[in-house]
């Protein structure tokens, strides 16, 4: 009897001694296996450049493999949402963009098998996309204070490309019309070149385009850039103002990315997945490929992150309602 206890007490001090030091090593052992990330984007596609950039840095300090699978559709729910319904130990993780994040549900959420505010946790921002309001070579504005005399000297005959209902370009097309207090009409395309195309031709005289499809035609005097939809000036425009400093005060909307993890992941493991995004995006040669593209490597912690999500689906979910916007 005596023995039994004495072996008892030994395997009590022996547990108390050594187990404190499992949970730990075990948290230190992440990852352990490959890393999926789903992109919510074709191959080619701004997102999908981002993470092929990144994926080499990242496998280097996170001394695991990095496997992309790109699952777009639906305007990212069904990569999202395969995401939300992951296992949350941070293996399976995804790029999400603005519209999945905070759009979607304002327009269709019917749609979408998932809580982006509840079923997912924000890892950190990826980057910014700022766009570009132009104006036709035909258009007699040449600045926005004429635009916005022009439209209201004639409500509803002037119009504005954008790259289709829903997206970023045409949330930015709304706050415009919004924050400048005029009558537009909104044209929706599909996608931001054939946008371009026709505000170039002169068949529509304003448009919202992405930076990469307008930079060019801004640099050889074939548009008009009027402002940038960005709070600061950008890098790959730096002599347009934003729209802000031209009467539309606290005007900021851009296109943006970020990764996230299912919820009820680990904030070590989060914590972990942050730092080794931080250092990838930080690689000068990763950025200037991101620059590229007309983005802007944005990273943030998570907690940040998550505030601006929620901050984001407040300010579009408002325009959505007072715009009447619909999804299609």
């Amino acid at each position: 009897m005596l023995r039994s206890i004495r072996q008892i007490a030994l395997w009590m001090l022996a547990a108390s001694i050594f187990l404190p030091w499992l949970v730990p090593g075990e948290a230190l052992a992440y990852p352990d296996q490959p890393i999926k990330i789903i992109v919510t984007f074709p191959p080619g596609g701004s997102a999908d450049i981002v993470i092929r950039a990144l994926q080499p840095l990242l496998a280097e300090d996170l001394h695991q493999t990095i496997v992309i699978e790109n699952r777009s559709g639906a305007g990212g729910n069904i990569g999202i949402g395969a995401v939300a319904q992951a296992a949350a130990d941070g293996y399976t993780i995804g790029v999400a963009a603005a519209g999945v994040l905070t759009v979607n549900p304002h327009l269709n959420r019917a749609a979408m098998t998932f809580d982006p505010l509840k079923d997912l946790a924000p890892i950190t921002m990826l980057a910014e996309i700022p766009f570009v309001l132009v104006a036709s070579p035909q258009a007699n504005v040449s600045s926005v204070t004429e635009l916005i005399a022009a439209a209201k000297s004639r409500p509803g005959e002037l119009s504005m490309g954008h790259g289709g209902n829903g997206t970023a370009m045409h949330l930015t097309s709304a706050l415009f019309t919004q924050k400048a207090d005029v009558k537009i009409q909104l044209i929706s395309y599909r996608g931001t070149a054939p946008a371009a195309v026709d505000v170039l031709a002169g068949h529509i005289p304003l448009a919202v385009l992405d930076i990469p499809a307008s930079q060019q035609l801004i640099r050889d005097g074939k548009l008009k850039a009027l402002g940038v939809s960005a709070a600061k000036r950008v890098t790959f425009l730096p002599d347009v103002p934003p729209l802000a400093e031209l009467g539309l005060r606290d005007f900021e909307s851009v296109g943006w990315f970020g990764l996230v993890a299912p919820a009820g992941t680990s904030p070590d493991i989060i914590a972990r997945l942050n730092a080794a995004f931080q250092k990838a995006l930080s690689d000068p040669v990763a950025a200037e490929k991101i620059r590229v593209l007309g983005a802007e490597p944005a990273p943030s912690s998570p907690e940040k992150f998550a505030q601006f999500i929620r901050s984001e689906s407040v300010k579009w979910g408002k325009l959505i309602a007072d715009a009447g916007i619909k999804g299609e």
